[in-house]
């Protein structure tokens, strides 16, 4: 009971009640936030894994780790690739046509790499879009793990890049020369990957199975392999599909000379090894690289990142850039060099635009 003569007002209660609540939440929201905001940063969310030191954050991916796991994943691959054919178990089909009326073959060599290498790589990034030469069976599903250790050879060359995972796109190439691979023509044989950051070319690996040869490289970043130092842009050796070999010499020679040298050759990995600096004895060398025709990405996506390290070019025969997005193929043929004038090459060679479209 208030005191006598003193009377308090429904209108004055309330204003004291609001007051007295005011002081209490300046005195204790401070305190409380602060103790939420420890509680978040110090403890991992209910059901959701911590995240390790070192690795990059949700969302995004260390370029150098994605190397990594691409060199073993091309190297997996390559032993499924080796185990079938020296098994002599490659149980090869027709899997269609090519555009030039070409049977495309399809051996348990391609499938078991594929698996193989695709399983790694989503594994290891499963928010990173991956794109493969063959079908990926998801009741064929594999476990294969990685166990996020770098070669030393990548840490002393590389250092970690983090990029949005939305703004990649992984290539894999399970088995590139399967035509040569049944005909046992075994050095043409490669298995690779690629990474495309933005639709552009970054990382590239280019692996050969029977000699266990890698070359791998990232732009910005470094590589295991060097360009060739010696060229000439007068007579070039032009190295080519086996099928192109006719299409191209006559052009080719129209525009250099009689003395120009054409190799056919098998596997567009094989063909942009052959303008490095690689010490196999199986490897030729030359120094531009031609296709005249529609070509797949995940054939040319990993030799375009290395050339693209290496300082040098794979463009369309008009001389325009190949965008790693979209859809799975190139129409505007290519061709590719390094350390030579690739717009002089494109200038001198118009009219392998028009070849590509025969």
């Amino acid at each position: 009971m208030a005191p006598m003569g003193i009377r308090l007002s429904p209108l004055g209660m309330a204003v004291f009640c609001l007051l007295g609540l005011g002081v209490l939440y300046h005195l204790y929201s401070g305190f409380l936030a602060g103790r939420f905001a420890f509680f978040m940063l110090s403890e991992p969310a209910v059901g959701g894994p911590e995240t390790p030191r070192g690795s990059a954050p949700a969302g995004a991916v260390d370029l150098r780790e994605l190397l990594a796991v691409s060199v073993l994943a091309a190297v997996r691959g390559g032993e499924e690739v080796k185990r079938v054919r020296e098994g002599n178990v490659l149980n090869a089909k027709a899997k269609g046509k090519t555009r030039e009326g070409a049977e495309e073959q399809l051996t348990s060599g391609d499938l078991l790499s594929n698996r193989r290498m695709f399983y790694l790589l989503k594994g290891a990034f499963p928010a990173v879009q991956i794109n493969s030469e063959e079908r990926v069976d998801t009741a064929d599903q594999e476990t294969v793990s990685w166990d996020r250790s770098i070669p030393e050879d990548i840490k002393q060359k590389i250092q970690p890049k983090e990029v949005p995972a939305e703004s990649v796109t992984v290539w894999i190439d399970p088995l590139d020369a399967t035509q040569e691979y049944t005909e046992d023509l075994r050095q043409y044989v490669t298995t690779m990957v690629c990474v495309a950051v933005n639709g552009k070319p970054v990382i590239g690996v280019i692996h050969k199975p029977f000699s266990a040869y890698t070359a791998w490289a990232m732009v910005d970043g470094g590589s295991n392999v060097k360009a060739r130092s010696s060229y000439n842009e007068k007579t070039p050796r032009i190295i080519v599909s086996r099928s192109h070999a006719g299409k191209v010499e006559q052009v080719a020679r129209q525009t250099f000379g009689n003395k120009t040298v054409i190799i056919p050759a098998g596997g567009a990995g094989y063909k942009v090894l052959a303008l490095l600096d690689v010490a196999e004895k199986n490897q030729e060398e030359a120094d531009v690289y031609i296709h005249v025709t529609y070509i797949k990405k995940w054939d040319i996506c990993a030799g375009n990142a290395v050339l693209r390290a290496l300082g040098g070019h794979m463009t369309t025969l008009t001389g325009e850039e190949i965008s790693y997005t979209g859809s799975d193929g190139n129409e505007g043929g290519l061709i590719a060099s390094i350390n030579m004038n690739h717009k002089a090459l494109i200038e001198k060679l118009p009219d392998l635009e028009k070849t590509s479209h025969k």
